[in-house]
C-alpha cells in the first residue's frame, strides 16, 4: 500500500527571513548581502518578523556581556551612521521586553541617537539592516558588568548632587578661555572629588545592613592615538582607587571600583582629555606659525607625553597621607577592587606605546601636562 502525505502544520517552508538570513548572514561577500536584500525587499510581510529577529540578536548580546554603548560605538566604528540610527531605533523597540536594568544602562539609553535612519528604498534599507545584523551575530562574548552573587549598591537613584556640581565645574573649565579661571574652577571639583570618594568609603564602613561592593563600567577609548588614551585613563583609574583593563580591538577599558570612584574616573578622564586636545591645537598653531609642519607622529608622542606626566603627578598626588582610622577602610577597599579584577580579568598583558619619536611632540606634551588642572588631593581626613 503506498504511502499517503500527511499534512503537518508544525512543518513549514522557510519563511523570507530565514532564506534572507541563510543567504547573507553567515558570508562576508557583497553577492550574498545582494541576495538577501533581494528578497527582504521583495516581501513588505517580512518586515515584521526582521525586526523581531533584530531584537533577539540585541537580547543575546546583552547576554554575552554587551551594553548599548558597547554595540553603538562598533557600530559607528565599523559602519555609518545609517547604521547607528538604526540600532537606536532597535534597542529603544527592544528595551519593554528587556529586563530592568541600573542606572548607567539607562543613561546609555538616553544617550541613543534621537533621529531614526532615513527610509529609502526597499533594497537599500534591507541592505544596511542585514549589514547591522551580520555584525550583531558575530559579537563575542564580553566580562559581564553585572555580578548577580553582590547586592545592589545604594548608588541605584538618580545623580547625587556633588557629583552634579562637580561635572558643572570642569565643563566651565574646559569651555572658559582663561587659564586662571580654568585652574580655580577645576581645583575646587578637585577638592569635590576627594570629599565625595571619602564620604562614600567612610558611608560603607559604617552599614551594617548592606556591604558595598565593587563594581564596573566601561568607558571608550576612541581611535586616533588610542593607546596614549588608554596610558591616561590608567593613570586616571589607578589614582582615584580602581583599576583599568584596555581592550584595544573594541575599544574600550573597563573600569573596576568602587561606584563613588567610578565616577569620578570618567569625569577627571574626560576633563583631562579635553585640556590635552585643546592644549595639543595650540601646540600645533605655534609649530606651524613657526615653519614647522606637524604630523601624526607629533600628535601621538604630545599625547604620550602628557599620559606619561599626567600620571606621575596623579602618582604623586596618590600618596598623600591619610589618617589612621580610614587606612584599614582604604586598605579593604583595596583587595576588593583587585579581588574583582582578576575574577574578571585572569589573563592580562601589557603593551608599550608605539610611535612616540617625534621630540618636540613630546616636549610640547609634557609642558601641556604641567599646566593640566590636576591638583593633589587634600589630606584624607
Amino acid at each position: 500500500m503506498t504511502p499517503q502525505p500527511i499534512y503537518d502544520p508544525q512543518v513549514s517552508t522557510p519563511s523570507t527571513v530565514d532564506r534572507a538570513f541563510e543567504a547573507a548572514l553567515y558570508d562576508t561577500d557583497h553577492t550574498s548581502l545582494d541576495t538577501g536584500a533581494s528578497l527582504l525587499a521583495a516581501d513588505a510581510g517580512a518586515d515584521t518578523e526582521l525586526a523581531r529577529r533584530g531584537g533577539e540578536f540585541l537580547a543575546a548580546a546583552w547576554r554575552r556581556g554587551w551594553q548599548p554603548a558597547d554595540v553603538v560605538r562598533l557600530v559607528r566604528r565599523d559602519l555609518d551612521d545609517v547604521h547607528v540610527r538604526l540600532l537606536a531605533a532597535l534597542i529603544r523597540e527592544q528595551q519593554p521586553h528587556d529586563r530592568p536594568r541600573g542606572r548607567r544602562w539607562n543613561a546609555q539609553l538616553d544617550d541613543l541617537p534621537a533621529q531614526d535612519a532615513p527610509r529609502t528604498d526597499r533594497f537599500t534599507h534591507a541592505t544596511a539592516v542585514l549589514e547591522l545584523y551580520r555584525l550583531l551575530l558575530r559579537l563575542p562574548a564580553l566580562e559581564p558588568l553585572d555580578d548577580p552573587a553582590e547586592p545592589p549598591t545604594r548608588h541605584s537613584g538618580p545623580e547625587s548632587r556633588m557629583l552634579t556640581r562637580i561635572r558643572a565645574l570642569l565643563a566651565k573649565a574646559e569651555a572658559t578661555g582663561f587659564p586662571q579661571e580654568a585652574e580655580a574652577l577645576t581645583a575646587k571639583a578637585q577638592e569635590l572629588m576627594a570629599r565625595h570618594s571619602i564620604d562614600e568609603a567612610l558611608l560603607a564602613a559604617r552599614d551594617h545592613i548592606r556591604k558595598d561592593a565593587p563594581g564596573a563600567c566601561r568607558i571608550g577609548v576612541e581611535p586616533p592615538y588610542e593607546q596614549a588614551k588608554a596610558v591616561l585613563l590608567d593613570a586616571v583609574a589607578t589614582a582615584n582607587h580602581c583599576r583599568a583593563v584596555w581592550n584595544e580591538p573594541f575599544g574600550f577599558s573597563t573600569v573596576v571600583g568602587f561606584e563613588a570612584d567610578l565616577e569620578v574616573v570618567e569625569l577627571l578622564y574626560t576633563s583631562l582629555l579635553v585640556q590635552a586636545q585643546t592644549a595639543m591645537a595650540k601646540a600645533e598653531a605655534a609649530q606651524r606659525a613657526g615653519g614647522r609642519r606637524r604630523t601624526k607622529t607629533f600628535r601621538q608622542s604630545f599625547l604620550a607625553a602628557y599620559a606619561h606626566r599626567v600620571g606621575t603627578h596623579l602618582a604623586t598626588a596618590a600618596r598623600t597621607p591619610v589618617t589612621r582610622d580610614l587606612l584599614p577602610v582604604l586598605a579593604s577597599r583595596e583587595v576588593a577592587v583587585t579581588d574583582r579584577v582578576d575574577r574578571m580579568f585572569p589573563e592580562t598583558t601589557t603593551t608599550r606605546l608605539r610611535g612616540v619619536s617625534d621630540e618636540a611632540g613630546w616636549v610640547e606634551g609634557s609642558e601641556a601636562a604641567d599646566r593640566a588642572q590636576v591638583n593633589p588631593r587634600r589630606p584624607l581626613s
